[in-house]
């Protein structure tokens, strides 16, 4: 055998073994990247606690509109979670008015990402003179705002 002949078998001998291993690197790595590609994305739950397609929890949000729905709205922001409303009197009770703000302050369905402020004013000689809130009537309308939210979350999961 020459040493030409010797040199290319011995040079085969080398390559073949290369050829071999990167050949399969690239298989492996083609049938994981192929893998990768077909993976099923988890599939959101519609009643979860956290529904955020606007700024803020949605349930909350439409529970605060339901709520406050027999007032004027003064102001929303569903980005920011504020609904603010214009002084309301009831028919029954002219001599009162009442203005609310409500803050939705986390994605989560929460009793503590609710914030309810309210003001009042009474008439006195033809003017408006603030006077205090009771504490237990802005807990009221947080009760109502959160049992609102709580159902339409049922509502979700079982329809």
């Amino acid at each position: 055998m020459t040493k030409t002949a010797k040199t290319a078998r011995n040079t085969t001998q080398f390559i073949a073994p290369r050829i071999l291993v990167r050949g399969a690197i690239i298989g492996a790595m083609a049938i994981l990247a192929t893998g990768c590609g077909k993976k099923e994305r988890p599939r959101a739950d519609l009643a979860a606690s956290q529904v955020t397609t606007i700024g803020v929890n949605s349930y909350l949000w439409r529970a605060t509109l339901d709520a406050l729905s027999f007032m004027p709205l003064l102001q929303t922001d569903s980005n920011g979670g504020v609904i603010v409303t214009d002084w309301y009197a009831n028919p029954k009770n002219p001599g009162e008015r009442v203005k609310v703000t409500v803050s939705i302050v986390d994605q989560d369905l929460r009793a503590d990402a609710l914030r309810v402020a309210a003001s009042r004013q009474i008439s006195q000689n033809g003017q408006w003179v603030d006077a205090p809130v009771q504490a237990a009537t802005v807990q009221k309308l947080e009760d109502i705002i959160l049992t609102k939210a709580r159902d339409l979350r049922r509502a979700a999961i079982a329809g």
